[in-house]
């Protein structure tokens, strides 16, 4: 599993339970910024996720080829 993936994830919590936070204060800031962290974790998992696939695809193809020599 590629490390964005799991960081990704990481920071979507994180970022969850600082906007969460920010609301049951009233903190519009920290609302807003824990809402934008959890986006980018969001963005960074799914990166993960596609490298996941791309090393997946590679490892599928050179097993083909393997196979047909």
């Amino acid at each position: 599993m590629d490390r964005n993936r799991t960081e990704g994830a990481r920071q979507q919590v994180k970022g969850k339970v600082r906007e969460v936070a920010g609301k049951l204060t009233g903190n519009k800031s920290k609302e807003i910024s824990g809402n934008l962290e959890k986006n980018v974790g969001k963005v960074q998992k799914n990166v993960g996720e596609a490298s996941d696939e791309v090393r997946n695809a590679r490892r599928r193809q050179e097993e083909t080829r393997g196979r047909n020599r």
